[in-house]
């Protein structure tokens, strides 16, 4: 197959939308990349225009996604890049997604700490209204993932 392959550095746009469903999870997120570039005339760095990209994930991904990633963070995600064109009231609209393989946390503006997983907290990737009393948002990874030994 003629995939077309992509890595992009951005910041998470979207809080991660994660479902549960009879043929396996799947979550998904807008991301927004905004390159920079040197302005020689005004002697300093600008920003290009956003482009936002929707990106997509499944399984074991998916899950955790939705116990990693939030809003504002930035990423660097790696998938399948797919276009799509459908017309919507009577003007044509273009969706760019990304079939994620890889997603990280981009190291370059912060740390993180890694932690191997057997499976997640099922608390960890119920939907908002479900979590456990007290707990909103997103959970400390020591109290959200079982290490392995």
């Amino acid at each position: 197959m003629n995939d077309t392959w992509v890595t992009l550095v951005g910041n998470a746009a979207t809080p991660v939308d994660f479902r549960e469903a009879a043929t396996g999870a799947t979550a998904r997120f807008r991301m927004a990349v905004t390159p920079r570039r040197w302005d020689r005339e005004k002697q300093a760095w600008a920003d290009g225009h956003t482009s936002f990209y929707t990106v997509w994930a499944w399984r074991t991904l998916a899950a955790n996604l939705a116990g990693s990633v939030s809003v504002g963070e930035p990423l660097v995600v790696h998938g399948r890049l797919k276009v799509r064109e459908e017309q919507r009231e009577g003007t044509w609209r273009t969706s760019v997604d990304v079939e994620a393989v890889a997603v990280g946390h981009d190291l370059t503006r912060g740390t993180a700490a890694f932690r191997r997983v057997l499976r997640a907290d099922p608390s960890l990737t119920a939907p908002q209204g479900r979590r456990e009393p007290g707990r909103t948002g997103r959970q400390e990874p020591a109290t959200a993932l079982a290490p392995v030994s």
